[in-house]
């Protein structure tokens, strides 16, 4: 593979299909890689960027049994109902797949006898709560009762949402089903464990190399191998998951950690299958040049760098099938929600279960999608929590989307096509402003190329708008309503200018507001591209029918939107 083009696989963090998407899972793990996957391909990469939909584990069962549905029927909605609101909100997945097909099955299994064969599964007992009412085991979830260490009433069986300690379900205090409210015992079980000890050297040694990490993300990680890794579990008592190819264990499942990492390489081969080169997904996962990336939120960092890059060495180990390691775990941090209560603004955090959250689909039902998606990607947890405001929303899309890069790109079209006929020749000789201003140009795409690659798509939005600001000022010290009336030549360079800066403007827009940009190339007929490719200048540019690329975000819009938070804080329903 020549060294101008490079391989990249992108993944996003499956997400459970029992729910509806909120801006926080966006802002986390789906905004930042589509960013960062649409300036790929304008460079021309080779990348390949697939996810799909996590159907298996607890989440799945609490809400089919509190619905009175099949899990099959519940992952069916959320999975339609999930894609139709990525495509609305222009998330650009190559594949969006799921953990329910038997392709995924197959190579779940596929994995675990690799293990196996390796010599790192093994079983033991290990304690669990079992429902005599409804005679079965019950995962942790399905457990609750009084937390042995701050006397919180409603504890989880593995956590305390009040204190935050985590414990096993056997030792809550008078635990309970979740389901029926009946008694529960601790009993004996079966059940097979990854010996994740047999790689704290490989692991280590393969984090300690990552240069390029997040030095929170590596620090932490390194903190957890150095702190001694243990066996986990693999297997679970539940119904619903992918099942175990082993005598004794038809009654178990998959544990849906185990399962969901191998949704990335199932959601690849379902894409080469469906490109027509069925073996094409060998490329990415199996040649050393790729780099394969994953994009999530911080509480799935322990997952991507541990337990997963474990499960890709140990199946490797046989030699047929070596996998690549994750290259760079992008992790971002927590959104919070700004919500008015009795008329104070306060930062609070998404709950799901009350219904406080700004649901993505909703919000495209109010809003389009390019101011939405402009907005979270300058307000990107990136470094650390950040706080989703309504008011803040309002201000930066009509700030700096429609009065940075908006104004900049309608004064320049309107004004060519008002007094030019639209037609904008190429000038014999660049002022020496002009010049400047390209080169200006030049830095600042390198900066923000720097930061795209980091990834860092927040960051790379901040050069944007400074190329948004470094434009308008060209524009306004060049005067062109002054100069048109006594020197067209000079009018004419500088909208030959104010052109090519454009073209810059909207190739480095395109990865936050991809629907504008292609609105913008019906009527602006000339290269969006980067100043710094140009060997030579475009021969000229024309404009036919510009318009206005992007709507205000009005006062009663925001205040209706903020009223849906604040009726959820306050249990009232819509």
């Amino acid at each position: 593979m020549s060294e101008q083009r490079r391989r990249y696989l992108v993944t996003s963090a499956l997400p459970y299909a029992n729910g509806p998407l909120h801006v926080g899972q966006i802002s986390g793990a789906y905004l930042p890689a589509d960013a960062f996957v649409r300036y790929l391909r304008a460079r021309g990469e080779d990348v390949v960027y697939v996810c799909g939909t996590d159907e298996h584990g607890v989440p799945i069962t609490l809400t089919a049994e509190r619905e009175g549905k099949d899990p099959q029927e519940v992952v069916d909605y959320w999975w339609a109902h999930m894609k139709e609101t990525f495509e609305r909100f222009g998330i650009s997945f190559d594949n969006f797949s799921r953990t329910s097909t038997p392709l995924h099955a197959k190579n779940t299994q596929l994995f675990y006898r690799k293990l196996k064969e390796g010599g790192y599964i093994s079983e033991a007992e290990s304690k669990q709560m079992y429902s005599p009412t409804e005679g079965r085991f019950l995962p942790d979830r399905y457990v609750e009762g009084t937390c042995p260490v701050c006397g919180y009433k409603e504890a989880r069986g593995d956590q305390c949402d009040n204190c935050g300690s985590w414990y096993e379900a056997y030792e809550l205090i008078e635990p309970h089903s979740k389901v029926t409210g009946g008694p529960v015992e601790v009993r004996e079980t079966t059940h097979l464990y990854l010996d994740l000890p047999e790689f704290s050297e490989r692991l280590r040694e393969y984090v300690a190399g990552q240069e390029h990490w997040r030095a929170s993300v590596k620090n932490f990680i390194l903190g957890i191998i150095d702190g001694g890794l243990e066996k986990r579990p693999i297997t679970r008592d539940i119904q619903w998951g992918v099942p175990v190819p082993e005598p004794g264990f038809e009654d178990k499942r998959f544990y849906v950690w185990f399962d969901a990492c191998i949704g990335y390489v199932s959601s690849t081969m379902e894409w080469a299958e469906n490109v027509g080169e069925p073996d094409r997904w060998r490329e990415y996962w199996q040649e050393p040049e790729s780099r394969l990336i994953h994009f999530l939120a911080k509480d799935n960092t322990v997952f991507h760098t541990v337990i997963w890059p474990a499960q890709l060495m140990g199946t490797a180990e046989d030699g047929e099938e070596p996998f690549v390691l994750p290259y760079d775990v992008p992790a971002n941090e927590f959104m919070n929600l700004e919500v008015v209560v009795d008329g104070e603004r306060r930062a609070m955090q998404m709950s799901t279960s009350r219904n406080l959250a700004v649901w993505l689909h909703e919000a495209l039902e109010r809003f389009p999608a390019d101011p939405l998606r402009f907005y979270l990607a300058s307000n990107l947890p990136e470094t650390g929590d950040v706080v989703f405001s309504w008011r803040e929303f309002q201000g930066r899309v009509n700030s700096d989307l429609i009065g940075n890069l908006g104004n900049y790109i309608n004064r320049v079209l309107s004004f060519a096509e008002r007094y030019f006929d639209g037609e904008v020749p190429h000038p014999e000789e660049l002022s020496e402003d002009a010049v400047a201003v390209l080169e200006d140009f030049k830095e600042l795409e390198a900066r923000y190329e720097t930061k795209m690659l980091a990834p860092r798509p927040r960051e790379a939005l901040a050069e944007l708008l400074a190329m948004g600001r470094r434009a308008n000022r060209f524009f306004d010290a060049s005067a062109p309503w002054k100069t048109r009336k006594e020197d067209q030549e000079q009018t004419l360079l500088t909208l030959y200018t104010c052109s090519v800066l454009l073209g810059s403007i909207a190739y480095h827009a395109a990865p936050y507001v991809p629907e504008a940009v292609g609105r913008l190339e019906e009527f602006f007929d000339g290269p969006i591209a980067r100043v710094s490719d140009f060997d030579e200048l475009p021969k000229g540019y024309r404009v036919t029918g510009a318009k206005p690329l992007f709507r205000r975000i009005e006062d009663d819009e925001v205040a209706t939107a903020e009223g849906q938070l604040s009726r959820a804080v306050r249990g009232e329903a819509g």
